[in-house]
């Protein structure tokens, strides 16, 4: 077994502290990661708090990691000592169902997703995130990193980025939509830097005016204040796509008289309770509400792929591990541009 150095939430009240666990030994398919940069993602202060329900304490949160190889199994094809790799938000699945066959393992059907923290293996062992000095991961569900972009840029995009490249990309979006995003937060910034890299004229859809520079240095072309009612009139009926990365409570509606007909807005955004569905909204004029997770493991390793070859990065601020509970303070009020990441090294002193 691994020693491993890691910070943990002991209970849902009281903040994260030091924690030493094992590692299991590295089998044939699997390869040991030295941690190197862990994002922190509004989901693990859910996760943390037990907002979701389900929390498994102790829990090593972080599931956007990047770091570099320092073992291998006997059996492994796709990686060596010294490559660099990332860990997304989950480590196995059934394999065999066929959401896993058609490379969605996201949305495994046989037992769903082994997330990479608060979850159990397939052998009924706790899971523990990145928040922690290394990882064992089968190769298949390890991805490769360009050594081309600074790894701190990077590691956000395991999640913040598949969140929001993988819906984009289903629905199609190209060169000449007209996309809205809803939030500027870690996965808005994401967004809006994918869709305007695909072509698309993207606006920012924001409450707070303070954002509309950042948003358009990040790619935006345009920018809607919500609170302003003439601002909203005139953006009715003119966008093909709204991507909805709010976690707040707010109308559905509002933001549905956005679309133009068979407009479809992508929810990503998790509330913490149900939203009243406006079925006439959606009647009048075939409009469309689709939910999406992440990725998987192939579109995942696509996506950073394809930010390697056009420089996208998240927009970080490097914090040490002993910030972290500050850190959860500062993102609920909404004071980071755009996603706080950990510097593991912190974690060995």
């Amino acid at each position: 077994m691994i020693a491993t150095n890691a910070y943990a939430a002991y209970d849902s009240n009281t903040p994260l502290k030091p924690f030493q666990f094992e590692r299991r030994n590295v089998g044939a398919k699997d390869v040991q990661i030295e941690i190197l940069y862990c994002g922190v993602c509004h989901s693990d202060i859910h996760q943390v708090r037990n907002e979701w329900g389900g929390s498994k304490y102790p829990m090593v949160p972080g599931h956007e990691i990047v770091g570099r190889v320092v073992k291998v199994g006997a059996g492994v094809t796709k990686f060596k000592e010294g490559d660099l790799a990332g860990i997304g938000c989950f480590v196995d699945s059934c394999r065999t169902c066929p959401q896993c066959a058609a490379g969605e393992e996201q949305y495994c059907e046989g037992g769903g997703m082994v997330g990479t923290y608060n979850s159990k293996d397939r052998q009924g062992n706790p899971t523990y995130g990145g928040y922690s000095t290394q990882i064992v991961v089968d190769e298949q569900y390890t991805l490769k990193v360009s050594d081309k972009l600074p790894l701190e840029g990077v590691a956000p995009l395991l999640c913040a980025g598949i969140t929001t490249y993988s819906p984009l990309k289903y629905v199609g979006v190209k060169a000449g939509d007209k996309v809205a995003v809803l939030g500027l937060g870690g996965l808005g910034h994401m967004a809006v830097k994918f869709a305007a890299s695909f072509g698309a004229e993207v606006t920012m859809l924001s409450g707070s005016a303070s954002k509309e520079q950042d948003a358009k240095k990040l790619g935006a072309h345009n920018f809607v204040l919500t609170k302003d009612a003439a601002a909203m009139e005139k953006a009715k009926g003119t966008f093909d796509y709204i991507l909805n990365t709010v976690s707040a409570e707010h109308d559905y509606a509002m933001y549905l008289d956005l679309l133009k007909t068979n407009g479809t807005m992508i929810i990503v955004g998790i509330p913490p309770t149900p939203l009243p569905l406006p079925a006439g909204k959606l009647i009048m004029k075939r409009k469309n509400i689709i939910g999406s997770l992440i990725g998987g493991i192939r579109e995942t390793q696509e996506m950073l792929d394809y930010c390697a070859e056009h420089n996208i990065v998240s927009e970080v601020e490097v914090i040490n591990i002993d910030q972290i509970n500050d850190a959860y303070e500062r993102m609920l009020k909404g004071d980071v541009r755009y996603r706080f990441v950990i510097d593991t090294a912190s974690l060995k002193q």
